[in-house]
This record gives structure tokens, C-alpha cells and sequence, in this order.
């Protein structure tokens, strides 16, 4: 059997099902839909270059890339590249072949540092250290039980302070912009991140089909949003937070607490039973936030970096 590496083909429904279906399987902690793989593909920032790319071996995708430079961060040269095969279909080369075609393509863009995540796992880190890219940050995947965990009480309120949903801005969503902008600058990792387009964030992130309105709460205070938690949700019954962030300014109130659980509690009115979130192992803050409202470890990644030239 005969393994082939091909860029991704989106409007093609078997091919929006096939890449879906791989990192569902590869990464059960986040959320993927075909809806989700179109719409990346087709509104990722030009600058990034982004090309997916698929493993395909007698017909049946069984590995999936993600590559394209890191446009939005003021550092230049670098590029990611995130590799998964499906778990049953592993030591076939697929990832080997993977990897090279990625690494070709942005060494031909003037990448000089490469970032990969990779699951915690002895054959993942075997893999990425081969070659040649060495272990950096880790983050922790955490899932919570909607349908039968309990959640802690709702703390109160505090005064001045509004809670509400994505959907109130939906006339004019900059002020969430805004908020994504000067929250993502305090966020922690290894490469610094930047939004400056506002249009190229309404049609990547606002327009996301993955992005509940509804269940994305925001904390307002004296009219401005200050804080948030963005919920996605993949359709069915499955629930997860992408970003969770206050502004400096209004810090040690509890209200990116507050704001998580009101979603979370909607989330679970709204018939969903399983939730999921990430945490830079840094992330002190959230990670106490995320213990609080009753989420459990469930696997941990690692970002792995290569220096070309």
C-alpha cells in the first residue's frame, strides 16, 4: 500500500469529512467539523500562506497537516507546521512524508523557525525529536462532565458589571476585536501574538462556523467589555472554550471566573454533556479557574521547535 501526500482539496465533501475525521480521532480535545476545515481554508490570512495538506493511502485520508507561517506575531520568520495521523493507521510514513512536505515548503517562504505540537506520547516525542526539532512549552488538554459533573455555585455579581452574550454585538462586533486584541497579548506561550486587521478577524474568527454567539459570555463594565470566555460548539453535544481573557485594567475581580461559568451553565441548559478547554501549564490563573469549576486532566502537548539553517 502506497502512501501519497496532496494538498487539501476543501469543497470536496470527502475531503472536508476525511481531514475532520483524522484529527477527530488524532485530537478528541478540540473541535472539528467539514464546516470548520472549509472555512479555515478558506479564510486563514493571506500572510500566513496557509496550505492543509493530507496523507492518503489507497483513497482513505489518514493524516492531516496544518502549515503556514505565524503572520500574526511580530517576530518574522516563523512558521508551524501541526502534523496528526489517525491512530489506527500510524507507522505507515504518513507523518514522515507529511513533515518533509511541510518543511519544504516553508523553508521555500523564508521560514527559519518551526513549531509543532505533539501529543505527550513516547512514538509523538520519538518522532519530532528524529528530526531534529526539541521539546519547548507544554499545554494541558482538561474536560469536564456537562451531563453529570456539578458545577460550583454562581459567585455574585459585582456591582457596575453586565453579563452578556457574543450575540448582543452581532450590529458591530469591534469591541470584541477590541478585547481579543489586548487580551491575546498577555496570553501565555512561546511566540507573541498580535491582531492589528480587524476584517481579517471578523471573517476568520467572528464568521467561525464553530463560534457559539450565544454561549460566548462577556463581561461589561461601564459599557466596554473587559472580559469573556469564547465558547464553540461542533453541532451535537460537544462544548469547548477557545479564549478566556480580562483586560489588565480590571484583573483580580473574578471575572473571567464569572464569565465561564455562566457559559458553562448555558452550555449544559442548551443540552450539551461533554466540555473541553486548554492551559498553557504557565497559566496559573486559568488553570486554578478551569480546577475550580470541576475539569479534569485528560493528555498534555507539547510544542516542539526547529531551527533551520
Amino acid at each position: 500500500m502506497t502512501v501519497l501526500v496532496r494538498d487539501l482539496r476543501p469543497d470536496v465533501p470527502a475531503d472536508a469529512e476525511g481531514f475532520a475525521r483524522v484529527r477527530r480521532l488524532a485530537l478528541p480535545y478540540i473541535l472539528f467539523t467539514p464546516d470548520s476545515v472549509r472555512h479555515t481554508a478558506a479564510h486563514v490570512h493571506p500572510a500566513a500562506r496557509f496550505r492543509p495538506l493530507v496523507a492518503e493511502e489507497d483513497g482513505e485520508i489518514i493524516g492531516t497537516a496544518q502549515v503556514h507561517l505565524i503572520h500574526d506575531s511580530p517576530e518574522p520568520g516563523q512558521g508551524a507546521l501541526n502534523i496528526y495521523v489517525r491512530p489506527d493507521r500510524t507507522g505507515r510514513g504518513a507523518g514522515r512524508l507529511l513533515a518533509r512536505v511541510a518543511e519544504e515548503y516553508l523553508a521555500e517562504l523564508g521560514a527559519t523557525r518551526l513549531l509543532a505540537w505533539a501529543l505527550d506520547e513516547p512514538a509523538n516525542r520519538a518522532f519530532a525529536e528524529r528530526h531534529g526539532y526539541r521539546p519547548g512549552r507544554s499545554a494541558h488538554f482538561l474536560r469536564l462532565d456537562l451531563a453529570h459533573g456539578a458545577l460550583p455555585p454562581l459567585p455574585d455579581t459585582p456591582s457596575g458589571v453586565e453579563l452578556r452574550t457574543a450575540a448582543d454585538f452581532t450590529a458591530d462586533p469591534r469591541p470584541l476585536f477590541e478585547l481579543d486584541a489586548e487580551t491575546v497579548l498577555d496570553e501565555p506561550g512561546d511566540v507573541d501574538t498580535e491582531f492589528t486587521d480587524y476584517d481579517a478577524w471578523v471573517e476568520e474568527v467572528w464568521h467561525h462556523p464553530l463560534l457559539d454567539r450565544e454561549l460566548t459570555v462577556v463581561v461589561c463594565a461601564d459599557g466596554r467589555p473587559v472580559a469573556f470566555t469564547v465558547a464553540c460548539t461542533d453541532g451535537g453535544t460537544r462544548y469547548s472554550t477557545a479564549m478566556t481573557g480580562t483586560v489588565r485594567a480590571h484583573r483580580g475581580r473574578g471575572l473571567a471566573k464569572l464569565a465561564k461559568i455562566h457559559s458553562l451553565r448555558r452550555a449544559r441548559a442548551a443540552g450539551l454533556t461533554e466540555a473541553f478547554t486548554g492551559n498553557d501549564t504557565g497559566n496559573g490563573p486559568m488553570i486554578a479557574i478551569n480546577e475550580w469549576l470541576g475539569y479534569a486532566f485528560c493528555a498534555r502537548e507539547v510544542r516542539y521547535v526547529r531551527e533551520l539553517g
